[in-house]
């Protein structure tokens, strides 16, 4: 409940208001908890149904209106609450297009307290049917000040911010009609993902049931992976704890592994955010800042960053980033798996004897994949402008993550995308080391200046930040004055503006 403190209040004024989330971060639970207080305290009768039943329905209005009816009544008669406060035993007759709002004020007329009503899943009217229930809704709010019976307040709960449900909808701008069916939300809340303090008191809640401790730094580092996204936080403990059981303190190195098993299953929930990728509306947001280029700026981009914010896949709708690390790896290898099958070469024959990873060899074996595949893949690739990206990376992902792991970093509009490699090892004396490695990623296109100067300049401030002292800047040319195959694919010394030797690959 104290993620969201806004909503008693516009309840208490008698607010019809928004809710949206992405999916699995806590909205329905929330809502639930809401309604139960609500209704143990005396004043509200607070009841949550869902509205998915209705998707079938499509745009036919009539039959949306008594799925939602079914729906409602089997919640009401699930709550528990006496008789005084059910809906009657049988909704008015009415015309299709006003039964919904005509059950609804029958309802209020015999219920001794005000209605308050949660439409979960609200993202399931389509069309006509969601224009339909939302302007019998707008209808019964605009009405009680004459004394008409109708719910006090209204919560719509879902994906999707009010200006999707007008795309959605066909609507327009409520600024411009004056009977829109929206005009009468007063606001839109979105419930926020878990702060730091908020997982350690969730796991805290683990330890008091069960004894069994997470160290502060294995809390640290589901911060870091997942950035408070709450499926992520639960279902990494999850993993932990169905590997380790309850018997053992949980560290931030068993969080990483829960990490790997968890992008490794592709669960639920990251399948249906992928599954997304390809759809025209979130691949004009994602494919710049995969490639790290400048999205479109016509009029239509600002509605499809608050559709790709509101599926949870970006972090805000300004600097356009992906949401987390998890997500950020996750994407990657989606987008990277063909390539990835076609990467022949043996993990294992590039650790060397001291245990240590050969990146050099790795970066010339990409080199001869890359004259063998990458115009094909390319070609393949639906996001174009990332694909370069995403190939090397399908490659450094088939042949580290068996030992090792991958760090991306890459945003809209900066011209680049950051790696690090991570490689654990033993020392002589059976020390366990990591060895680190870190990547520039450029891309030089057709009318732009060579990107050598502004990638030593930016690799110079990534090795800052990890405190490395050399580092390897990747460039591909794609322009069509390149040269060819065989000039390519050299490796070149360079200094950065502060002096650092680094390795400048061109493929």
């Amino acid at each position: 409940m104290p993620r969201l403190p806004e909503a008693r209040a516009l309840i208490e004024m008698d607010r019809y208001f928004v809710l949206h989330a992405p999916r699995q971060t806590g909205k329905t639970t929330t809502l639930r908890t809401l309604a139960s207080e609500l209704t143990a305290e005396g004043d509200f009768a607070a009841l949550m149904f869902s509205c998915e039943r209705a998707k079938a329905a499509g745009d036919d209005y009539a039959v949306a209106e008594s799925l939602l009816l079914k729906s409602l009544r089997e919640a009401a008669e699930r709550s528990g609450w006496p008789k005084k406060l059910l809906p009657p035993a049988s909704w008015p007759e009415a015309p299709s297009g006003s039964r919904f709002g005509s059950a609804l004020s029958a309802w209020c007329r015999r219920c001794p307290r005000q209605v308050v009503l949660f439409l979960d899943e609200v993202d399931a009217l389509q069309g006509n049917s969601l224009v339909s229930i939302l302007s019998q809704l707008r209808d019964g709010h605009n009405a009680r000040p004459e004394g008409h019976p109708f719910p006090a307040s209204v919560v719509l709960c879902g994906l999707r911010d009010l200006r999707d449900y007008k795309v959605a909808s066909g609507g327009v701008s409520t600024s411009s009609n004056a009977t829109s069916p929206f005009n009468i939300i007063t606001q839109s809340l979105r419930l926020g993902d878990f702060a730091a303090d908020q997982i350690a008191e969730l796991y805290d809640q683990h330890t008091q049931a069960t004894g069994q401790e997470f160290t502060k730094d294995a809390v640290d580092r589901v911060f870091e992976l997942t950035q408070g996204q709450p499926w992520l936080v639960n279902a990494l403990a999850f993993e932990v704890i169905l590997k380790r059981g309850t018997a053992e303190t949980i560290t931030a190195g068993q969080v990483e592994e829960a990490k790997e098993q968890l992008i490794r299953a592709r669960a639920t929930h990251l399948d249906a955010l992928t599954a997304r990728l390809h759809e025209p509306r979130v691949m004009r947001v994602i494919e710049p800042i995969l490639a790290g280029t400048v999205p479109d700026t016509d009029d239509s981009i600002d509605d499809d960053v608050s559709y790709v914010h509101d599926l949870g896949l970006i972090s805000d709708t300004t600097r356009l980033e992906i949401a987390n690390p998890i997500y950020r790896e996750v994407l990657l290898r989606v987008l990277g798996a063909r390539a990835e099958r076609l990467v022949m070469a043996d993990p294992h024959s590039f650790v060397l004897p001291d245990g240590r990873f050969d990146l050099p060899r790795l970066l010339r074996e990409f080199v001869v994949f890359w004259r063998e595949h990458g115009e094909v893949l390319i070609r393949q690739e639906g996001y174009h402008e990332a694909a370069c990206q995403i190939i090397l990376m399908a490659f450094l992902h088939r042949l580290v993550n068996g030992g090792g792991y991958l760090d991306r970093e890459y945003a809209a509009g900066t011209k680049r995308l950051d790696v690090l490699v991570r490689w654990p090892y033993s020392g002589c004396d059976g020390e366990r080391l990591m060895q680190r490695e870190a990547m520039e990623l450029k891309v030089w296109r057709a009318g732009e200046n060579d990107p050598e100067p502004d990638g030593l300049a930016q690799l110079d401030r990534y090795l800052d930040r990890l405190t490395l002292t050399t580092g390897v800047l990747v460039i591909f040319d794609r322009r069509p004055e390149a040269p060819p195959w065989q000039k390519r694919g050299a490796f070149e010394q360079a200094t950065t503006p502060t002096g650092r030797q680094v390795t400048v690959l061109r493929v």
